[in-house]
């Protein structure tokens, strides 16, 4: 009898991007999950019932309501009310720098595991320091003179919220971009330079907070703007953003020393890390524009936005 032979499959370039027909559905599967994530979100309860209790919870007495009494109690309030606000709409896009961190990470992996944990995430924070303590030290400078401490209205929408919609619809726009690009469907600036596309996350991290209306993060900025010390200011935005970051990295870290480095060997395969990175990217960029541009605007009635009964 004659032994039947399969054909040989067709060898694939793991370094090769996704074929047409999975960018596509990659595209179109993160896309809708952005979009419900928009629908579905409660800003109740990630911003009083999570971000709130928190705080209060740390800090050991009412948050919003408590004077901030000195240098030292205005940085501690920085760090732990950007805690707290991990899970804000403001915030909750930083959970996208996880994929570009863990292709660092898998790229350090053969020089030990200490040093693939402690890259990706030294240089997140590099370019979220960048921006945020520049933004700190800038925006004590400028005061009440930025929108975003203004209390003025346009037409019934508060001035601040016009800040937020331009700055998190930019940002959200980078993110898209960003995913599109590491699935290979526009031009990746980053192609072979992942510890770049982290510095760049890290700085559009440090980028919330040009835009941010969290109130505790209005209180910080107040009180940073009043001490009339743009090093406090500086230091303050700092701390706000390490403390955005703090869950994520920590997350990083729980998944990297529990599967011994085994994620970040898995995560080696150039095109799943592609598929992953770009999958976060565009679903919580679409999600940061959606939320931002649709569903903010249409609460002041420019436009409509689906809402659900507890928002």
């Amino acid at each position: 009898m004659m032994a039947l032979h399969q054909a040989p499959r067709p060898l694939v370039d793991p370094a090769a991007p996704p074929t047409p027909a999975r960018r596509a559905r990659i595209i179109l599967l993160s896309s809708a999950a952005g979009v419900l994530l928009a629908v579905l979100w409660s800003f109740e309860l990630v911003d009083k019932v999570i971000g709130d209790n928190v705080a209060n919870t740390v800090l050991g007495h009412d948050a919003k309501a408590t004077a901030i009494s000195g240098t030292a109690a205005g940085l501690l309030f920085a760090f732990v009310s950007g805690f707290a606000g991990t899970f804000t709409a403001c915030n909750i896009a930083m959970a996208a720098s996880f994929g570009p961190m863990s292709q660092v990470g898998a790229a350090e992996s053969r020089r030990g595991l200490l040093r693939a944990l402690l890259r990706p995430v030294g240089w997140l924070t590099l370019g979220m320091v960048a921006v945020a303590a520049t933004y700190g030290f800038v925006g004590v400078l400028l005061g009440d003179r930025l929108p975003q401490l203004s209390t003025e209205t346009v037409d019934g929408v508060p001035v601040r919220l016009i800040q937020s919609s331009v700055v998190f619809g930019l940002i959200g726009l980078a993110l898209i971009y960003l995913g599109l690009a590491a699935i290979g469907t526009l031009p990746d600036i980053f192609a072979g330079r992942p510890t770049l596309r982290v510095v760049t996350l890290g700085a559009l991290v440090g980028g919330f907070l040009v835009g941010r209306p969290y109130p505790m993060f209005n209180k910080l900025f107040h009180w940073a703007v009043d001490s009339g010390n743009p090093l406090y200011g500086a230091a303050a935005f700092t701390l706000q953003s390490v403390g955005n970051v703090l869950l994520v990295t920590l997350i990083f870290a729980v998944v990297v020393l529990a599967t011994r480095g085994g994620f970040l060997r898995w995560m080696a395969h150039p095109r799943r890390a592609a598929v992953v990175t770009g999958a976060l990217l565009i679903a919580l960029g679409v999600f940061t524009v959606v939320y931002w541009d649709l569903r903010v605007p249409a609460i002041f009635g420019f436009g409509w936005f689906p809402r659900m009964p507890y928002n």
